[in-house]
């Protein structure tokens, strides 16, 4: 028996290992020059490779079709991961909110291990072998590459989505099943920065707010974000920016209403009771150094520039209805939503070979059988924080696994 896995990322790596035994040979082939290219940027080359948290908690950080994903994550859960690493001499640490890292903080820890173990198990990996098509052909299938044709009793799709298209994510995936009759979910950024109208001073660019809430609205639908964000020329970023991403990427923007709360600790009434405070106790300073009392003074100026405060009034003067427009100000800073950063600063890609045409238990094709899909190819994301790429090493490992009892 012969297996084909095409991509050489955390799914078709791990999916290897898992496939390969003395009757099935597995070849690995990959379009890139090296292994886990994508890897190698994740995290910041510092690999956030998985999360310590149960399997109902990974669940519930998974944004798409997180049913989908229910027997994948019970064969190979975040504890099977850190396991299945720190067993093959690759130790790991967990960081603040269960994020888990390797100990020397280089991603090609990780990849390196997942290569070492494949080949160790017997699969055959090539480089610089772009797959260009697939067919079946009788009871197999034929993969076209660059350099020849290969027959394969079974196939893996892994290659994942379109985001970080330097790294040789291009799609192909979502070609090749579509060709093979294939229903592929229209792809779009997920987990990147949202454009908007308001011009960011370039002084401010790379400036964080922290402690705040991004709220989003879309008619009845309304979600809040508690954390830091950036501000870049024309786009926000960071992570309270990029998990919004992940909800509004398919809704209209000019439906979208967003706005920053600076305060969201406080009310309006407790606010209001502070800035009340903050003038009497200072009733000879300026509206500009009440100001900088509630907000950080790199924010102050973009502040300004969209609001009609003057920083030269006396606090004196500063009237209850401009004290009460100071508080809405503060609570609903106004925001005009243009879109998403594109896949070439997406972490991952939402969309991709509907769920529906896949079976659960095994990662199989509803369709075509032997081929199998595993990773970020498949119409499931997840948040930030590990989950994807664990779903890619879940959903990799049962497609292998899988093949693995059919061929032992």
């Amino acid at each position: 028996m012969k297996t084909i896995i095409i991509g050489a990322g955390p799914a078709g790596l791990i999916a290897a290992s898992a496939a390969a035994n003395k009757n099935n040979q597995v070849f690995v082939l990959e379009k890139n020059e090296k292994a886990g290219k994508k890897l190698f940027i994740t995290g910041k080359g510092r690999c956030n490779l998985t999360n310590a948290c149960n399997e109902r908690d990974f669940i519930a950080n998974v944004v798409t079709n997180p049913k989908f994903l229910f027997s994948a994550i019970n064969n190979f859960s975040s504890k099977d991961t850190i396991e299945w690493f720190e067993a093959k001499g690759c130790p790991l640490v967990i960081e603040r909110g269960n994020r888990v890292f390797p100990e020397s903080y280089k991603s090609y820890d990780i990849t390196d291990t997942l290569v070492s173990e494949a080949k160790l198990k017997g699969a055959y990996l090539h480089y610089n072998e772009e797959v260009l098509s697939i067919e079946q052909a009788s009871e197999q299938y034929k993969v076209f590459t660059k350099r020849a044709t290969y027959f394969a009793d079974y196939v893996i799709i892994a290659t994942g989505g379109v985001s970080y298209p330097s790294t040789g994510s291009t799609g192909d995936g979502y070609r090749f099943a579509s060709k093979l009759n294939h229903s592929i979910i229209s792809p779009v950024p997920a987990l990147t920065g949202l454009k908007i109208e308001e011009r960011i001073p370039r002084r401010m660019a790379g400036f964080t707010l922290k402690c705040v809430s991004l709220n989003v609205k879309d008619g009845k639908w309304k979600h809040s974000e508690f954390g830091e964000m950036t501000f870049y020329e024309d786009y926000i970023d960071g992570p309270i920016v990029i998990s919004t991403s992940s909800l509004i990427n398919r809704r209209d923007p000019e439906t979208i209403e967003m706005e920053i709360d600076l305060k969201p600790a406080l009310s309006e009434e407790t606010l209001l009771a502070r800035i009340n405070r903050d003038i009497e106790n200072k009733p000879n300073d300026y509206v500009g150094d009440l100001l900088e009392g509630l907000m950080p003074r790199s924010f102050m100026d973009f502040f300004l520039d969209h609001t009609f405060f003057d920083v030269d009034e006396k606090c004196t003067s500063f009237s209850r209805a401009k004290r009460l427009e100071l508080v809405q100000a503060l609570k609903h800073f106004r925001l005009t939503y243009l879109g998403l950063v594109g896949f070439e600063r997406a972490v991952v890609t939402s969309g991709g070979v509907s769920t529906k045409e896949i079976n659960s238990s095994t990662m199989e094709s509803k369709l075509m059988p032997n081929l199998f899909f595993a990773g970020e190819v498949i119409d499931v994301d997840a948040y930030t924080g590990g989950f994807n790429i664990q779903t890619a090493l879940s959903t990799g490992y049962l497609a292998g696994k899988t093949i693995n009892e059919r061929t032992e």
